[in-house]
This record gives C-alpha cells, structure tokens and sequence, in this order.
C-alpha cells in the first residue's frame, strides 16, 4: 500500500487534530485545522486509509506546502 503525505495549503498554527495514529479516514475527511487570518483552514485527507504518522503537534506553526500526517491506503 502506498503512503500518502497530506500537506497544508496555508501557513498558520496547528489548533486542532481531529484524528490519531491508526485512524481510518475517508477521502477528505478533515485531517488538521490550520488557524490563519484568524479563520480556522481544514486540511483534508486526498485519500482514504489508515493515519501512519501525524508530523505536527497541537500549536505547532506550519508552513505553505509542509507535509502534516502521513496515510497508509
């Protein structure tokens, strides 16, 4: 099975994780949120599987294009 990275879109603060290691997820399942412009950003899974490795902590700042999680489909 191949892994798959799920990256942000937005620089921001980590501010919710809504999922844990070993989770299931379907496609686009929210993944993080992401606090930017004082608007809390979704960050979706772009495939359904299994959470391998979450890369990020709550309140860690992420930037544009960085890898958050990792998912096994």
């Amino acid at each position: 099975m191949p892994d798959i990275k799920i990256v942000t879109e937005v620089a921001g603060r980590v501010c919710a994780i809504p999922v844990e290691v070993g989770g299931s997820v379907a496609d686009g399942d929210d993944v993080a949120f992401i606090e930017a412009m004082k608007m809390e950003i979704p960050v979706p899974s772009p495939a359904a599987g299994t959470i391998k490795l979450l890369l990020v902590r709550l309140d860690d700042v992420v930037a544009e294009g960085q890898a958050i999680a990792i998912v096994e489909s």
